[in-house]
């Protein structure tokens, strides 16, 4: 069971979280091309289909935690450091996700926000902590892996 539960989890991180990973990340540049040019239907177009893709991954990422708490409790590791920081870090992901890149978005489609370098900046602390999360996950200090 505990293989099952590792595997869903590693699979809803990647299918769940890389994507909000990856269009976050491509928010801001479309975000300046729509501001250079404000009638390029496609980057508009572009731009909503990106904060959507963030709001729906952002609901489905839940999945992640929910297996990670499953797993790491079969596993017996909840006291883990290693995995403590990596819940610690996962709940600031999902705060600056919820409170700082998916509000700015949606600003700037409905035009009432043009801040994109702030965006491209709160992007880039999601996605740094998201690779500290990951690098925990496969590292895991001190587990008995060896790895």
């Amino acid at each position: 069971m505990t293989k099952f539960l590792l595997a869903v989890h590693v699979l809803a991180a990647i299918v769940a979280v890389g994507p909000v990973t990856v269009a976050a990340s491509m928010f801001p540049p479309v975000a300046r091309r729509v501001l250079a040019a404000p009638g390029d239907d496609g980057a508009l177009g572009t731009l909503n289909l990106l904060h959507r893709i963030c709001r729906i991954y952002a609901v489905v990422g839940v999945v992640v935690p929910v297996f990670g708490f499953a797993t790491a409790s079969r596993m017996g590791v909840l006291g883990s450091g290693w995995l403590v920081t990596s819940i610690v870090l996962t709940a600031l992901a999902a705060v600056v996700l919820g409170a700082l890149v998916l509000p700015g978005q949606s600003a700037f489609v409905e035009g009432r926000g043009a801040g994109t370098a702030r965006l491209a900046m709160v992007t880039g602390v999601f996605n740094l902590l998201w690779a500290a999360v990951t690098v925990l996950m496969i590292v895991r200090p001190g587990s008995s892996t060896g790895a």
